[in-house]
């Protein structure tokens, strides 16, 4: 099965404007992302899709590849479908979903994403891993993630899930923190792409919801470590003093 990394990009982020084009490192964000989107093995091709021209021309000037895409979309997964539908990505069977926020991401959970994709029965797959703080069971901002057995979803929430009922007189439930990093079989996407927004999504404002009110099987793979996602200038800050440590040199100006 051919598999596609598509990696969301724009440029109007509310809490961060021109966020991929962030360069305190000597590298685009969106640089850092498909490095590491580069090194995930089980993928035959890595491509921005964006509705900037600044961010394909960014894309372009480190060797990368993009899509143009409307920008009507209302989300990710919609340009990514987009992306799947037209030219020539139409062919390929699955389509991993990378935020253009992450640049830390570690290849080895789109690898395990791909590698999901490919098992039968599987539809989309996600990734979890352990909440960072027991303040984040309460936390509406952190989404929590319940699976069966076998390691599919039952149900994601922004409430603690798990419920606790007896506290700290009963044993602790296993609370898992869910990563917006996705998986798609291609009908897949393109189904959930083309479906109606349902009440769970918009009461939680959780679009996996959608796939699972239509029925979709979604395996969650496990991660150990969460990584450091993007979503202000303050994360961009702690993100440089990382890449800085472990560079050993000052940032660019």
């Amino acid at each position: 099965m051919r598999a596609v990394i598509v990696i969301p990009a724009r440029y109007g982020s509310t809490r961060f404007p021109g966020k991929p084009l962030a360069r305190q490192t000597g590298k685009y964000l969106i640089e850092h992302v498909v490095e590491q989107a580069r090194k995930a093995r089980g993928a035959t091709d890595v491509v921005v899709a964006t509705d900037d021209t600044r961010i394909a021309a960014a894309v372009g000037s480190f060797g990368g590849r993009s899509v143009m895409t409307s920008p009507a979309h209302p989300s990710g997964t919609d340009r990514v479908a987009e992306v799947m539908r037209h030219g020539e990505f139409a062919g390929a069977e699955i389509a991993i979903n990378v935020q253009g926020d992450e640049p830390e991401i570690d290849p080895e959970i789109i690898e395990g994403l791909i590698a999901a994709c490919r098992r039968p029965g599987v539809e989309m797959a996600t990734v979890s891993a352990p909440l960072e703080a027991h303040a984040d069971i309460e936390n509406p901002n952190i989404v929590k993630v319940v699976t069966d057995r076998s390691g599919f979803a039952l149900y994601f929430s922004r409430a603690a899930i798990p419920f606790n009922r007896d506290g700290a007189a009963g044993p602790s439930p296993r609370y898992r923190k869910h990563l917006g990093i996705y998986g798609y079989r291609r009908e897949a996407l393109l189904t959930l792409a083309s479906s109606p927004v349902c009440d769970l999504e918009r009461a939680e404002k959780l679009e996996q919801l959608r796939a699972l009110y239509l029925g979709m099987r979604i395996f969650v793979h496990e991660t150990a470590r969460a990584p450091h996602g993007i979503d202000t200038p303050e994360d961009y800050a702690a993100f440089l003093k990382r890449y800085n440590a472990s560079a050993g040199a000052p940032a660019a100006v």
